[in-house]
């Protein structure tokens, strides 16, 4: 493990930033992995996959209903905002991504301008059977299911679900970024979830410096990371990007 100290940002031309749930958990966003994680308290086959939104959407509807509630009254903490400043210092011939895991859109509400959301997004809403898709006010999203205004089948959070594939300009835009990576940080990710969990491997492919920031070590330890940093995103990302 490494003690934490800043990271020159002026010597790298291509950063890449993951994000996992763990980053919104100051946000009082709950993981969903690890002891507490949602998963331990949903019956994911009926909520959260592909095959529960074919046979009916209302519970998935119901389920991601609540997380949008408590998204909704979620603010960006220092960890998000960190990655913010950082963006904001780098030249132009610089470029810093963030790809996350995260569907509750906090990165771009504090103020990332390159944000790949892998896994969508509950500020979103689409069509069960059409290509009909629009913003969600989080707030007064409605308890009931609703019906798509172009078709009239059942709407859906735009989220990708178990056993769907991510968004194809997702997974392209993340490829792009990994090829020419030469700084990949890693933050409140359990490393366990795939493709995302390959994308070190790509980075250091590309031969790029690999940083792991999280309050638990990766279980197993995955030694693409050379670098790993205990601790929470909040409190290490401040420090790790501070301006010099």
């Amino acid at each position: 493990m490494t003690a934490v100290s800043a990271i020159d940002l002026t010597t790298y031309k291509q950063i890449v930033i993951l994000t996992g749930a763990g980053i919104s958990v100051a946000s009082g966003l709950p993981t969903y992995r690890g002891a507490g994680g949602l998963w331990d308290e949903v019956d994911v086959a009926n909520h959260a996959t592909a095959a529960a939104i074919a046979a009916d959407p209302v519970p998935v509807w119901g389920f991601f209903g609540e997380i949008r509630r408590q998204i909704a009254a979620a603010l960006p903490n220092a960890g998000h905002i960190a990655i913010v400043q950082a963006e904001a210092r780098l030249r132009k011939d610089q470029k810093l991504t963030v790809l996350t895991q995260n569907v509750d859109g906090l990165h771009s509400l504090a103020g990332s301008t390159n944000v790949v959301e892998l896994h969508g997004t509950l500020r979103r809403n689409r069509c069960t059977r059409c290509d009909y898709e629009a913003s969600e006010d989080l707030a007064s999203s409605p308890v009931d299911c609703p019906r798509c205004p172009a078709c009239s089948a059942l709407l859906r959070p735009a989220v990708v679900l178990f056993d769907e594939p991510l968004p194809v300009d997702a997974e392209w835009s993340a490829k792009k970024a990994l090829r020419c990576c030469d700084l990949f940080v890693a933050i409140g990710t359990s490393g366990s979830v795939s493709p995302a969990s390959n994308f070190v491997r790509a980075a250091e492919y590309a031969g790029a410096r690999t940083v792991y920031v999280n309050l638990e070590l990766m279980k197993p330890h995955n030694p693409a990371f050379r670098e790993i940093l205990l601790g929470r995103g909040e409190e290490i990302l401040p420090r790790l990007f501070a301006s010099s």
